[in-house]
C-alpha cells in the first residue's frame, strides 16, 4: 500500500460512543456497535498492511477503548501514547501533535475525535486531491479509517502535503 519514501498517517475516528446519563463526556464507553466495529477497523488495518510503529491515542474513555479493541486484531504489539492534546482538539492542534512525531516511525496511527480527525485530513490532503477532499468532506463517520502518504519528514509536514490513498468506514456484522 505504500510507496518506499512514503511515510504514513492513519487518521481514526474513535468507534461508535454511548451516552450514559451522568458520565462526563471524557469518560463515554463505547456503544455496542462501537465494541462490534472497533475490531472490524483492526482487521481492515491488518489486511491493508496499515500495522503502526506507534500509535497516538486521545486520553478519553471512547478512543481507549477503540484503540484496545483494533488492537487486539493486529499481529503486532505496537507502542501506544495517550495524550491529551487530542482531546476536543482541532486540526491545527493535531498538526502540532503529528510534527512531534520522532524520525524513525514509518507508519503512525491517531485515533481520534471529530470534527479535528477529519479537518486534520482535509487540512494535509489538500484541495489538489480531488478523491480526499470530497469523500473526507462529505462525511468522517465514527469507526472511519483515512490512510495519508507523506513525502517528507512528520516536522515538515504542511498543510497540502499529503495524498490521501485511503479512506474506509469499517464494520462489524450485527448479532
Amino acid at each position: 500500500m505504500t510507496s518506499g519514501g512514503c511515510r504514513r498517517l492513519v487518521v481514526m475516528r474513535h468507534a461508535k460512543s454511548a451516552w450514559p446519563d451522568e458520565v462526563a463526556d471524557h469518560e463515554r464507553p463505547l456503544a455496542p456497535r462501537g465494541r462490534r466495529d472497533a475490531p472490524a477497523a483492526g482487521r481492515w488495518l491488518r489486511e491493508a498492511d496499515c500495522v503502526p510503529d506507534l500509535v497516538v491515542c486521545s486520553t478519553a474513555g471512547r478512543t481507549r477503548q477503540t484503540w484496545d479493541l483494533v488492537s487486539d486484531e493486529l499481529d503486532a504489539t505496537t507502542p501506544v501514547t495517550y495524550d491529551a492534546r487530542l482531546y476536543q482538539a482541532g486540526a491545527r492542534e493535531l498538526l502540532g501533535v503529528v510534527r512531534d512525531i520522532p524520525a524513525h516511525v514509518r507508519t503512525l496511527i491517531l485515533v481520534g475525535h471529530n470534527p479535528g480527525v477529519q479537518g486534520l485530513v482535509l487540512m494535509l490532503a489538500g484541495e489538489a486531491d480531488g478523491y480526499a477532499p470530497e469523500q473526507a468532506r462529505t462525511k468522517f463517520p465514527t469507526s472511519a479509517i483515512a490512510v495519508l502518504c507523506l513525502p517528507g519528514p512528520w516536522s515538515d509536514l504542511e498543510p497540502g502535503a499529503a495524498r490521501l490513498t485511503e479512506m474506509v468506514v469499517p464494520r462489524g456484522a450485527k448479532p
